[in-house]
């Protein structure tokens, strides 16, 4: 893995930050994990997916088929909504303030046909703490498919990325269930990073999880619909949950005035601290859309969670205007889009400005 290193020596913003946040929650008394509002989402979200999952097996004869694809896509979605809520606190340890049931639930990323080992990895480890550094982020690790940061080298594909990445979100979920984690798995790497030792159980979890996700999700549904009918529910459900998930992650970090980091073979000293750092590379959107910050499990405030991972998302919004103010004492440009439409548009012109060809290419 490139060597890459943050200038900590004053690191006086997120000092100052994380005081105010504590005193925050001293002062209300409250608990920085989950609280009923999160439980609340996990008891609509996970019995929908199981109710939509048993009509679809077993009253498709009667629904007829319009009815069975707007509900494998509804699925899809709300598998999405599944990882957004329920899977990301608990994967990060801020669903609840007891490890094992953080432990429990972030195994529905499992039932989900990923795996919480590896993710955490890649999440927890990777992506918070190097996030837009080009040569180790996973998630801006796409090229040459995809050029997400002017560092990667240019392809003249990329002209029409702008196009084609709409069908390259909707088959992410897919490729990532399919292909992905059992290229993390057997080369032992995530990117350029070798992965974390793991002990046998994590082996046997990951094994298992994938033969009841083949159970589940391929072998029942074909014995009670055939493998016709299987395909196209199938097909449907991941095409939703992967642009669901692509989009809401997208409009995190790659849009418009954002900020990138290069790593090669040499050490880098990024000169900024690891909090500001977070704050130059990430960006909100639609933060006073309440429906939006509900399906999307508080990732629509991801300067806050890139700051206070350990944070339940239902705390967000009200940490926001704590951030929102020290970043305006310590000079700091808070990135935010308005709207839903604003990200979308921005990650857009910026995935077409990246396809153009750069002068030295």
């Amino acid at each position: 893995m490139p060597k890459v290193s943050f200038n900590n020596s004053h690191p006086l913003f997120f000092a100052d930050l994380k005081q105010s946040v504590d005193s925050y929650f001293s002062e209300h008394k409250i608990k920085k994990t989950g609280d009923y509002r999160l439980y609340l989402k996990t008891l609509v979200l996970i019995p929908a997916a199981v109710i939509i999952y048993t009509l679809l097996l077993f009253r498709y004869p009667e629904m007829g088929a319009l009815s069975a694809i707007l509900l494998c896509t509804v699925l899809g979605f709300i598998l999405a909504c599944i990882g957004f809520n329920v899977m990301h606190d608990a994967c990060h340890g801020s669903y609840s303030s007891k490890k094992w049931v953080n432990e429990l639930l972030g195994y529905s990323l499992n039932a989900l046909g990923g795996n919480a080992f590896i993710w955490k990895f890649k999440h927890n480890i990777i992506h918070h703490t190097y996030t837009n550094v080009d040569g180790v982020d996973d998630d801006i690790a796409k090229s040459p498919l995809m050029r997400q940061c002017q560092t990667q080298k240019w392809v003249p594909a990329h002209r029409f990325q702008h196009i084609y990445v709409v069908l390259v979100y909707a088959i992410s979920s897919f490729a990532w269930v399919s292909t992905m984690d059992f290229n993390k798995y057997f080369k032992r790497k995530v990117y350029t990073t070798p992965l974390q030792k793991m002990k046998w159980s994590d082996h046997v979890i990951f094994w298992i999880s994938k033969l009841l996700y083949v159970l589940f999700y391929v072998l029942i549904p074909i014995y009670f619909l055939g493998a016709g009918n299987w395909a196209i529910g199938f097909t449907l459900m991941h095409l939703s949950m992967g642009l669901t998930l692509a989009v809401v992650f997208q409009l995190a970090h790659v849009v418009e005035d954002i900020a990138f980091e290069k790593a090669g073979a040499d050490p880098v000293v990024i000169e900024n601290e690891w909090a500001i750092h977070q704050v130059r590379t990430t960006a909100n959107f639609s933060p006073s859309n309440a429906f939006i910050s509900w399906f999307v499990g508080g990732l629509n405030y991801q300067i806050e969670h890139h700051l206070f991972p350990r944070i339940s998302h239902v705390h967000y919004p009200a940490l926001s205007k704590i951030v929102q103010q020290k970043c305006k004492e310590h000079h700091l440009t808070y990135h935010s889009n308005d709207t839903l439409w604003a990200a979308i548009s921005s990650h857009f012109r910026m995935m077409k400005m990246l396809g153009q060809k750069p002068a030295l290419a």
